[in-house]
Parts: C-alpha cells; sequence; structure tokens
C-alpha cells in the first residue's frame, strides 16, 4: 500500500511541470549547453535514453544505478543508469530504455509501469542527448549484470536523495588534459555520482521535495 500510495504521489508531482535546466544546474560539472539550446541550435547530437528504475523494499523505495567498467574512454568507470544509444530496431525510446535494462541488468522488456519522463540532459564529451524514463518495478526480479557492460548493479534508497549532507565537490579527472576542482556530485553507497547522472538525480531530487 505504500509504495502504491508514492506512486501515485510522485506521478502528481511530475504532473506539475519539469525543473528541468535549474534543478540541472546545481549539479552540472561544468557550465554546458543545455539540452534545449542543443535542440535550438540544431546540434547534431545522438539519441539515448535511460532507466530510473524504482522497486518497493521494506516500506521503503529503493533505485538503481550501475558502475561502468573500466576503459580508456569519456565514460569508463562511472556510475550511470541502466541505458545506451538508440538502435535502428528501437521503436521509441522507452522501448531503448527497456531494452537496454534488459541487455544490462536482464531486467525483463516488460517490467515496470511507465511512471512518467524527466527532462532530457545534453552530454557534451560524447554528443548525447539522454531521456530519462521513470518506471516502477512492484515485484523486482533476480538481476544479473552484463559483464561487458556493468561492472556492478547499486542499489540505494530513494530518500537519500534528501539528505543535503550526500550532495558533496570533489576534484574528478574529466578528460585526459582536463582536471577540474569542486565538481558536485551525491555520494551514494559510498560512490560519487556526477555528471549526466547526477544532473538527472537532481532534477528527481527537486520532484521528490514536492511531495
Amino acid at each position: 500500500m505504500f509504495a502504491e500510495h508514492f506512486i501515485e504521489q510522485l506521478k502528481t508531482a511530475l504532473a506539475k511541470g519539469l525543473p528541468g535546466d535549474e534543478a540541472h544546474q546545481n549539479l552540472a560539472p561544468i557550465k554546458r549547453l543545455s539540452a534545449r539550446n542543443a535542440a535550438a541550435e540544431q546540434v547534431q547530437y545522438r539519441s539515448s535514453a535511460v532507466a530510473i528504475i524504482l522497486y518497493p523494499e521494506k516500506e521503503q523505495i529503493k533505485c538503481i544505478l550501475i558502475q561502468r567498467p573500466s576503459y580508456d574512454g569519456v565514460h569508463g568507470g562511472q556510475i550511470s543508469f541502466p541505458g545506451g544509444k538508440v538502435d535502428n530496431g528501437d521503436t521509441n525510446l522507452e522501448y531503448t530504455a527497456r531494452r537496454e535494462c534488459y541487455e544490462e541488468i536482464n531486467l525483463p522488456h516488460n517490467s515496470g509501469e511507465l511512471i512518467g519522463e524527466l527532462s532530457p540532459v545534453y552530454i557534451p564529451v560524447s554528443n548525447f542527448m539522454v531521456q530519462p524514463f521513470i518506471f516502477f518495478v512492484k515485484d523486482l526480479p533476480e538481476l544479473k549484470a552484463e559483464e561487458r557492460e556493468v561492472e556492478s548493479i547499486i542499489h540505494f534508497y530513494l530518500h537519500h536523495l534528501l539528505d543535503e549532507n550526500r550532495q558533496k565537490t570533489t576534484s574528478i579527472q574529466i578528460s585526459k588534459d582536463l582536471r577540474q576542482k569542486n565538481v558536485p556530485y551525491f555520494d551514494i553507497e559510498n560512490k560519487i555520482v556526477w555528471g549526466a547522472t547526477s544532473m538527472i538525480l537532481a532534477e528527481l531530487k527537486a520532484v521528490l521535495k514536492r511531495i
């Protein structure tokens, strides 16, 4: 009953409009082109989608993140949501998010009710436009990380986003030639969650504050 009540409240909060860029900027690592401006400037970005998976556990709501394996690339070793780029056979972005969940963490394609969407985030370094979808999975099946794409699956309590002590700053090597100081991030399960993922979480946090 608790979970169903929370989901109805979340739907209502989402229906009031999305915080978008205002929330994103709170966790943006550097001044960056917003999704709105990228579209206005007709940037030839690549489309992608991620899934924010929510599920109940002992009268609490939990959420899922993944850690990418370390590799020689701009997103190697980072924490993200399950998701990825649009494939030619995908019917829409929601399908992309669901397909990637199945491929990366073995969550069946038809699992979960679509609760709503958050604002897209543009990632300049990889030229992706990321569309986040929120899904509620009432009975979470056993998950399995696809080892080539996922080093580990991270579960955390959603209410931890509202703990202001978990929003911190640190120094991060953003690229080979750039180390950025005072990068904002969320401390989640002792992981540094920054960049586009933290920006998406910042908007989700703003929505949760309405409940």
